[in-house]
């Protein structure tokens, strides 16, 4: 079972699987070090990376997160303005202080090794981490898979149930303690009906389980989350200048700007509502290319779908309701969750289509949710969402995620509120079920050829490349 906090975790740009996992994969190696007694013998370190974590790691941050990782910084605390900072002293000084305690001579040209063109047959995202002493002689080394949203799993652990992020040991007791474990949506809308519970009250009760009954402890992991959302919407609105690498003008502070100067639209125009989710898509996404902090939702590339849709709901359905946020997200982490079960969230292993049209699918659901719907319109809901996103490929242009991540997750949103309003608008029933998309999204992505999975050597990366002066 995985929790609310398990999709949604907070963590900094520019994307959950080459930036969030990595840099838990080089803090958890140090933890595995400092289990063995071996920290402070140790003279080098060499990080090799595969897969897309290599074709794509500069443009994600790879590089970064992995040396900060084994620095001892974590995603979810580390300040995104120091993080630069902090990745230049180590390339500068040819030094990197394990843990933050033992400092260690480090090459960043020559100990962090990008294995383009070569993946390991576990998962199109891996890295591994060797450890040697004072005679050059390795004595640790891991292989680390980062499985999407922040999830980083060891090799040896790929094919059992998903670990965590990060270096908190599972409570077996408290898991074996979880009121209403289920496996997919079958299962959960069977539970739901069972126990007269919406999917919110449901997933709020195993949350419960997690914390010793306090509801208090859960409300206020969910508020931090949103929190975070909002705050991302809300600076992405105030920066200006240009994204970092392309150069690329960043565009919500003027489209703000332009919403903001014209508020009499909004009587006229009955589409203009859909300009502002957009705005806060794109601005969450923004702030994720900057390398600002965000919430995987359920991956960084995917983080403005879910915010906007709930800045929807909170701005033009029922103001500032901090109850029905709270649902929506409970209610989202359920689908999220799902999908992550049985399918994948990664970009790598089966496209965008595991990325934002999850995030849509999990954004449907929740807002007919709020609104009233029954179980069977949530999951019509979910089912829509992520329907018309199968097939969907990732091929980010020169490795970053800009281009056509931000404005993709802003069609997102307004895919995600079409969604909801055709299912509130039926009874529920529907042919194909939110089960047996997500196992078709996961074998469309595998039928997808590996240029179109987050490598950056094919579609529209290799179109920019031909045409650069016209992309410009």
């Amino acid at each position: 079972m995985l929790s609310i906090f398990d999709i949604f975790k907070i963590g900094i740009g520019p994307s959950s699987s080459h930036t969030v996992g990595p840099m838990w994969a080089g803090h958890r190696f140090l933890n595995e070090l400092k289990e063995k007694g071996i920290l402070g013998s140790i003279a080098s370190v060499r990080v090799g990376l595969y897969g897309s974590l290599a074709l794509t790691g500069v443009g994600h941050g790879t590089d970064k997160a992995s040396l900060l990782g084994l620095a001892g910084y974590q995603p979810d605390t580390i300040d995104p303005d120091e993080a630069d900072k902090a990745f230049e002293a180590i390339k500068t000084s040819k030094k990197i202080k394990l843990a933050g305690e033992h400092e260690i001579a480090f090459d960043y040209d020559t100990q962090l090794i990008f294995h383009n063109g070569e993946t390991l047959p576990e998962h199109p995202n891996a890295m591994r981490i060797f450890a040697a002493d004072e005679n050059g002689i390795v004595v640790y080394y891991k292989t680390y898979l980062s499985i999407g949203g922040g999830f980083i799993v060891c090799a040896d652990e790929f094919n059992k149930p998903a670990a965590s992020t990060n270096d908190e040991q599972t409570d077996d007791s408290k898991e074996s303690s979880i009121p209403y474990p289920f496996r997919n949506a079958a299962e959960l809308i069977k539970l739901c009906k069972a126990n007269n519970l919406s999917i919110a009250e449901l997933v709020i009760e195993n949350e419960k389980a997690r914390n010793n009954g306090d509801i208090n402890i859960v409300n206020e992991k969910i508020d931090a989350i949103w929190d975070v959302m909002r705050n991302c919407i809300e600076r992405g609105l105030r920066m200006e200048g240009k994204l970092p690498m392309s150069g690329i003008k960043r565009r919500s502070f003027d489209l703000h700007n332009t919403l903001t100067a014209n508020p009499e639209v909004m009587l006229n125009d009955h589409f203009a509502i859909m300009d502002w989710v957009t705005l806060f898509a794109m601005s969450v996404n923004e702030e994720n290319a900057c390398g600002g902090r965000v919430v995987t939702a359920p991956t960084n590339g995917a983080a403005g779908v879910i915010p906007a849709v709930i800045a929807y709901y909170s701005r033009f359905i029922s103001r500032n309701n901090q109850a029905g946020i709270r649902e929506f997200l409970a209610t989202a982490a359920a689908i999220g969750a799902i999908i992550k079960m049985n399918a994948t969230i990664s970009g790598a292993e089966a496209g965008c289509q595991a990325e934002v049209g999850s995030a849509c699918s999990m954004a449907a659901g929740a807002l007919v949710a709020v609104q009233g719907g029954t179980i069977d319109q949530v999951e019509n809901a979910a089912e829509i969402g992520m329907e018309h996103h199968l097939g969907m490929t990732c091929d980010p242009i020169a490795g970053l995620v800009q281009i056509p991540c931000i404005e993709r997750n802003g069609m997102a949103a307004i895919k995600a509120i079409t969604a909801a309003r055709l299912a509130m608008r039926g009874d529920g029933n529907h042919a194909v079920s939110l089960d047996s998309c997500v196992e078709t999204m996961y074998r469309t992505g595998l039928d997808l050829q590996a240029k179109y999975r987050e490598t950056s050597q094919g579609g529209l990366a290799i179109y920019a490349k031909e045409h650069s002066s016209r992309i410009a």
